[in-house]
C-alpha cells in the first residue's frame, strides 16, 4: 500500500480518516497544526499500538516549505485541514482565506511539483447555500452564505484549476454534515449530545427549522477511500451524502429519545446565524459517488442515522470523553 499525507489530521475527520487508512495497511504521515505542547489533538487519544505506526509532523498548511517536506515521499494526499467554524468566520474572515485557500494553493503546488500521484482535496455543502433543488447535485449553484463557505469555494476552485491547467491528479470530495465522537461542540449533534450527556434538560440551541443531511464519520471515510481509489474520480467534484434530510429540531428529538431523556429545547439567541447567512436547507444526491466508486452509505436513512446516534451519543457519556468538553457553553 501507499504512503499517504492526511492534512489537519489531528482534526475530527481527519483523525478518524488516520484510522481508517491505517486499517486498509497504507503507510501514514500525519500532518498536524504545530503548537508548542507537541500536541497531536485527537490524534493523542488513539491507542498507543496505533501512535506508534504514524509518522507525524507538526507544521501549518499556510507555510509552503512546511507543506512541501511534509509531502516528499508521498504517493497521496488527503488534504483536510481548513478552519471550518462558521460563526468564528463572521469574526477572522481574513484567517479563512489564508488557512483555506492559500493552504490549498500550498497543497496542490507540491503535489505538482513532487508528482503525487492522488490528491483528494476536502470540500463541504456549506459552498451550495441554501438548497435552491434538492436533492443538491454537483451541479447546483455555488453560494457563499459565509466567509467560510466562500473560501471553501475559493479552494475548490484552486484545487480544480491545478487538475484542469498543470493535469495535477485532483479529486474534490464534498461532504455533507458529518457528525459522529471526537466532533467539536461547536456543531450542533455534539452540542446537543453533550449537554444531555451532562444532565442538562434544557438544550440550547440557534434555529430548529433549518435541515441537514447527515453522515456518519465512518461513511465520510469510507467516501474519502474510495474518490483515492477511482481513476475515474479525478477532475471531479463529488458529494458525500446519505440522501437523507432531517431538520435541526427533529433531530434534536430523535438524539433526546436515543438517550432516554425529556429535554426542553431552548432558543440562544447567540447560536443564531444572521438570516442572509443560514443555510436553511442541504439534502444531497450522492449518485455521483455511488456511481464512480459503488461506494454505498452504513448509516443512511432514518435508520442509519438513529444507529450513528446511538454510536455517538455512547461515546460522549464516556467520562473521560465528556470531560473535554465545556457543554452548554456556546463554542464559536
Amino acid at each position: 500500500m501507499s504512503r499517504v499525507l492526511v492534512t489537519g489530521a489531528d482534526g475530527f475527520i481527519g483523525s478518524h480518516l488516520v484510522e481508517a487508512l491505517l486499517a486498509s495497511g497504507h503507510q501514514v504521515r500525519a500532518f498536524c497544526l504545530y503548537n508548542s505542547n507537541g500536541s497531536w489533538g485527537w490524534l493523542d487519544s488513539l491507542p498507543e499500538a496505533t501512535k506508534a505506526e504514524l509518522d507525524v509532523v507538526l507544521g501549518d498548511i499556510r507555510d509552503p516549505l512546511c507543506v512541501r517536506e511534509a509531502m516528499r515521499g508521498c504517493q497521496q494526499v488527503f488534504h483536510l485541514a481548513a478552519l471550518i467554524a462558521i460563526p468564528y468566520s463572521y469574526s477572522a474572515p481574513a484567517s479563512y482565506i489564508d488557512t483555506n485557500i492559500h493552504g490549498t494553493l500550498n497543497v496542490v503546488q507540491a503535489a505538482r511539483d513532487l508528482g503525487v500521484q492522488r490528491v483528494v482535496h476536502t470540500s463541504t455543502s456549506e459552498t451550495y447555500g441554501t438548497a435552491q433543488f434538492v436533492p443538491i447535485t454537483e451541479e447546483h449553484p455555488l453560494v457563499g452564505q459565509s466567509p467560510y463557505a466562500a473560501s471553501k469555494i475559493g479552494a475548490d476552485q484552486i484545487a480544480l484549476s491545478y487538475w484542469r491547467s498543470f493535469e495535477t491528479p485532483v479529486a474534490v470530495l464534498r461532504p455533507f454534515n458529518t457528525y459522529g465522537p471526537r466532533q467539536s461542540a461547536r456543531a450542533v449533534i455534539p452540542t446537543i449530545i453533550s449537554q444531555i450527556a451532562a444532565g442538562q434538560r434544557q438544550i440550547r440551541l440557534g434555529a430548529l427549522s433549518p435541515t441537514r443531511d447527515f453522515n456518519y464519520v465512518a461513511d465520510t471515510c469510507a467516501a474519502f477511500l474510495a474518490v483515492a481509489a477511482s481513476d475515474a474520480a479525478l477532475g471531479q467534484v463529488i458529494n458525500a451524502a446519505s440522501n437523507f434530510e432531517i431538520s435541526i429540531g427533529d433531530s434534536a428529538a430523535l438524539i433526546a429519545e436515543v438517550m432516554g431523556a425529556e429535554v426542553e429545547i431552548l432558543t440562544d439567541d447567540q447560536r443564531l446565524r444572521p438570516e442572509a447567512s443560514e443555510v436553511n436547507r442541504l439534502y444531497g444526491d450522492n449518485t455521483r459517488l455511488r456511481q464512480l466508486t459503488g461506494w454505498q452509505p452504513s448509516y443512511g436513512g432514518l435508520e442509519g442515522f438513529r444507529r450513528g446516534l446511538e454510536r455517538t451519543a455512547a461515546w460522549f457519556r464516556d467520562p473521560a470523553n465528556l470531560a473535554r468538553y465545556r457543554p452548554g457553553s456556546y463554542a464559536v
